[in-house]
């Protein structure tokens, strides 16, 4: 494989053979933009997302479920969590220094290959009958690491393989996948743990991690560009990224808008209350179940209908408009006590919560030179992990004192009045377009 002229290829004919298409009529104008999908690379990194989103969540439920078998304790299953998050946040910062000065699909290969041996050392430990939470959330602390290298580089080489026009169908593709996974993971590691056993979810994890590294290692090659080619990864570069946020509004309001929707505005903390409290007439468990599962599925059939919206041009507008839709949403959701109307009102939010995802990232991308994107998505990638833990305090606190029900309905309130007042105040978001 010559993968310097592959990479030729990609980055100079790429914009210019794809772009003119023709408009689409009837039917089609509502369906998933899959324009970029026709090019080759880009189809080789979207169809490797496609395994790694249904395989890393079949780790996602082993952890936690052989932890509680280990220890009974719900409480070792948080701190689990939280020992994985700190070493997500630390890579995801550095990882998007290192994706703005080494070989993006070489730093992808190195983390798929270390994320699969983590996964095959879970499998390892699981079989042998280790039973040691120790070494369960070090395993975790460790494949988060590699994880939080790996999505700044895997997200800001999306830019590199399709033109500036297809950003937000690309987004909208990827997008549709990561939540698709998040729905079918579980539910497929709840079918298989009774029939195959804990210790094989992790193995097959490790083996569709074989296909990724494969379909990455197909990957033009993507080098720094000459401007870049001198410097480190270190403090100063990190502190560099931020300083280039702060320089731009429209960067920074990006941000700022996913935080404002996922802390003020992601009610699942409060889900196990609800269910078991106002919609316990309907079957707590099933209550629990559809309240956890709307918001993707909302986010997946918004994204199977994004042809309605990923050839905006107003990338700045969407987002807000997707923001304050969500807020709206749980506002909504809040107040319902039915069922089946509070789930339509969180499935409503997951569509919102994709058009947010799609311009938000179609921003980052578009407005951050290429030198600069890594670190953009490695903040990119904290904003994401951390908002909704955030929330889950911030929601739990407030249900304990006002309810759940005011809390998520006062929540969802809040995100809309602090969107619109921050678009007002700040017209950098508004006035963005491509």
């Amino acid at each position: 494989m010559d993968t310097s002229e592959s990479g030729t290829q990609s980055e100079t004919q790429t914009p210019d053979d794809t772009t003119a298409a023709p408009p689409r009529s009837g039917w089609r104008r509502w369906a998933m933009d899959t324009r970029p999908l026709r090019i080759p690379a880009y189809r080789r990194l979207w169809t490797s997302t496609i395994v790694t989103s249904v395989g890393s969540q079949l780790t996602a439920v082993a952890v936690p479920k052989q932890i509680f078998d280990i220890t009974g304790s719900s409480a070792w299953v948080g701190a689990a969590s939280l020992a994985g998050l700190l070493p997500l946040i630390v890579f995801a910062l550095w990882g998007g220094a290192v994706a703005d000065t080494m070989d993006r699909r070489r730093l992808l290969l190195i983390t798929n290959i270390g994320i699969g041996v983590t996964s095959l050392l879970f499998f390892v430990q699981a079989v042998t009958g280790m039973e040691s939470v120790a070494a369960l959330m070090v395993l975790l602390a460790i494949q988060q690491a590699f994880w939080g290298l790996n999505a700044p580089a895997r997200t800001a080489s999306i830019a590199r393989l399709v033109p500036e026009a297809q950003l937000p169908a690309a987004n909208a593709l990827g997008s549709t996948v990561m939540q698709t996974g998040q729905v079918v993971g579980p539910l497929l590691a709840g079918a298989l743990i009774p029939v195959i056993g804990l210790p094989e979810l992790y193995l097959i994890d490790a083996l569709a991690l074989c296909v990724t590294v494969w379909a990455v290692y197909r990957l033009p090659a993507l080098p720094p560009l000459a401007a870049a080619t001198a410097r480190r990864a270190g403090v100063r570069e990190i502190a560099e990224g931020f300083r280039y946020i702060s320089m731009h509004k429209v960067l920074l309001l990006s941000f700022l808008a996913d935080i404002i929707a996922m802390v003020f505005g992601m009610p699942r903390a409060l889900f196990p209350q609800l269910a078991a409290q106002t919609y316990a007439s309907y079957g707590e468990g099933l209550a629990l179940g559809l309240l956890f599962a709307a918001i993707p599925v909302g986010a997946v059939l918004g994204g199977l209908f994004s042809g309605t919206f990923s050839r905006a041009r107003r990338h700045g507008w969407m987002v807000i408009g997707a923001v304050v839709g969500w807020g709206a949403a749980i506002a909504g959701f809040g107040l319902s006590r039915n069922l089946w109307v509070a789930v339509v009102f969180l499935a409503a939010a997951g569509v919102a919560d994709m058009v947010s995802m799609v311009f938000r990232g179609a921003i980052l991308l578009s407005a951050a030179t290429d030198e600069m994107r890594g670190r953009m998505q490695g903040v990119f990638t904290v904003v994401v992990a951390g908002g909704p833990r955030l929330a889950d305090v911030l929601h739990g606190t407030a249900g304990s004192v006002f309810g759940p029900r005011a809390a998520v309905a006062g929540g969802g309130l809040l995100v809309v009045a602090v969107m619109l007042a921050l678009a007002a105040a700040v017209p950098a978001l508004r006035r963005y377009r491509v």
